[in-house]
């Protein structure tokens, strides 16, 4: 009895934090205050740079941020304890597992380990702002736009992989091509290859500071070819996130239009009547009203034309033929 009530209870939970189709107004004031609470901490981190906001309220600042710590805390191990209940016939500690190595997982758990270690470790003030930033991360988990982004990323990691090598390359090659041609006019500045780097990387990505420049011909011209090469060379990751991005949200709208489409035919009521029912489904996919209309005004009119179908089907049955007389 006593375990029905905890699996009961460990439901309940998981339906609030994790189950994203399990939406009540309870569920969604939660999430209000978790996604308040990230920004605050955001905004608190950015104060506290700030020495003449962070030393006059210097105890509001700590009492803040070990109210953040507990509460982050307590959702961390809520999430980790109520996981159990996503697949009920899998294994719990498998289940974990697999939660703990989960993207989220570890954005949650980079927000608070900072914290904890500060007990352990002496922190430098600066290094612990740094790394209570991270907690902007958690902003993923409730923006569908920014879990769309990662998963974009994600799914066009090949050719990120093959762009980043692209850029190794191009950055050895320029650097070594730019001490070659400029270490005796200038030994300071490009002094190795490694120093050089430095102009390389600015230079492909097409920034120029103009802090280290090429004086000689020949590295005028090399900086001309690795300026032009950058142009292209800096478009293709902002090419590849765009057609990936724009790839995501119509394979998105096209499964949700047909998620709505077979809600629509599977359901026996009446599509021009109905709208309230309609409406409610096209709120619970998330698709707009004009797309909804729409998908409406196409089934109506596939059905229309499937009567039609059957009609002539009939009358065909009902004569000869041959001579087309009634039968």
């Amino acid at each position: 009895m006593q375990f029905q009530h905890i699996r009961r209870l460990r439901t309940f939970v998981y339906n609030i934090l994790q189950n994203d189709e399990h939406d009540t107004l309870f569920s969604r004031y939660v999430d209000y205050f978790l996604i308040f609470l990230i920004m605050t901490n955001v905004a608190a981190v950015i104060a506290e740079s700030v020495d003449s906001w962070y030393y006059p309220y210097q105890d509001y600042f700590t009492w803040f941020e070990n109210f953040s710590i507990v509460v982050f805390s307590i959702e961390y191990l809520l999430r980790l304890w109520s996981v159990a209940e996503a697949k009920p016939d899998h294994t719990t500690w498998r289940q974990r597992w697999q939660w703990l190595k989960s993207p989220s997982a570890l954005i949650d758990l980079v927000a608070i380990v900072p914290a904890f270690l500060n007990f352990f470790v002496n922190i430098d003030l600066r290094f612990l702002r740094i790394l209570r930033l991270f907690r902007i991360l958690k902003l993923t988990r409730y923006f569908a736009s920014m879990r769309i982004l990662l998963v974009v990323i994600s799914k066009e990691r090949g050719s990120f992989q093959a762009v980043i090598f692209i850029l190794i390359i191009m950055i050895v090659t320029a650097s070594s091509g730019i001490y070659l041609v400029e270490n005796h006019a200038q030994p300071d500045e490009f002094e190795s290859i490694p120093k050089a780097m430095w102009w390389a990387v600015v230079t492909l990505t097409t920034v120029g500071y103009g802090d280290v420049t090429p004086i000689t011909n020949a590295g005028k011209i090399l900086g001309a070819i690795i300026t032009i090469l950058g142009v292209g060379l800096a478009a293709l990751p902002a090419g590849i996130l765009a057609t990936g991005l724009a790839n995501e949200l119509a394979q998105r709208r096209e499964e949700l239009e047909q998620h709505f489409r077979e809600q629509l035919i599977d359901s026996d009521f009446d599509l021009v009547q109905n709208q309230m029912m309609i409406d409610k489904i096209r709120r619970e996919l998330g698709l707009d009203k004009e797309q909804a209309q729409n998908i409406v005004l196409q089934v109506l009119r596939e059905q229309e034309l499937e009567r039609r179908e059957k009609e002539v089907e009939t009358r065909q049955k009902n004569f000869c033929p041959h001579c087309g007389e009634v039968l």
